[in-house]
């Protein structure tokens, strides 16, 4: 587990009345995307208005948590001075297995509420096959990924 001191300057996301039940059920150990009620699909980032139907009522749908590396990077710097000791970490776009036109962003961890860094970049992917994880990390909870085992 990386310690608080150094993770308490990372970034952390805004949690608004939209996204909060995403950070809630993160919280609590569970991927969830929010789904329109009325036509049924998925959106995300979290908003109050289905872009399809146009329909205020949504869901919380559960995931499997499993999902693919779409993209990542390695930031050469880091682009914020609290990711300088971390460096060369990775940041990754994760495509879900059961919803692939919803993307998270994360880091590739070697296990729950580790450091961005703790995976060597050389095992970084396109296409690799990923597992949700929920990590503490500077006193929010986070969703991370680890690499699925074959």
């Amino acid at each position: 587990m990386a310690d608080a001191t150094r993770t308490s300057d990372l970034l952390k996301p805004h949690v608004d009345d939209d996204g909060k039940p995403f950070w809630d059920y993160a919280a609590a150990g569970e991927l969830r995307i929010q789904a329109c009620a009325e036509c049924g699909e998925l959106r995300f980032p979290p908003r109050p208005c289905c872009p399809h139907c146009q329909s205020f009522d949504s869901t919380w749908r559960r995931m499997s948590g499993k999902g693919r590396i779409w993209s990542y990077v390695l930031p050469h710097p880091p682009l914020l001075p609290a990711y300088a000791e971390f460096a060369p970490y990775n940041a990754i776009v994760v495509e879900l297995a059961d919803a692939p036109r919803i993307r998270l962003v994360g880091n590739l961890v070697s296990e729950a509420g580790a450091p961005p860094n703790s995976v060597d970049p050389a095992r970084l992917r396109i296409g690799a096959r990923v597992q949700v994880v929920f990590g503490e990390v500077g006193g929010q909870v986070l969703p991370q990924w680890v690499l699925e085992r074959p």
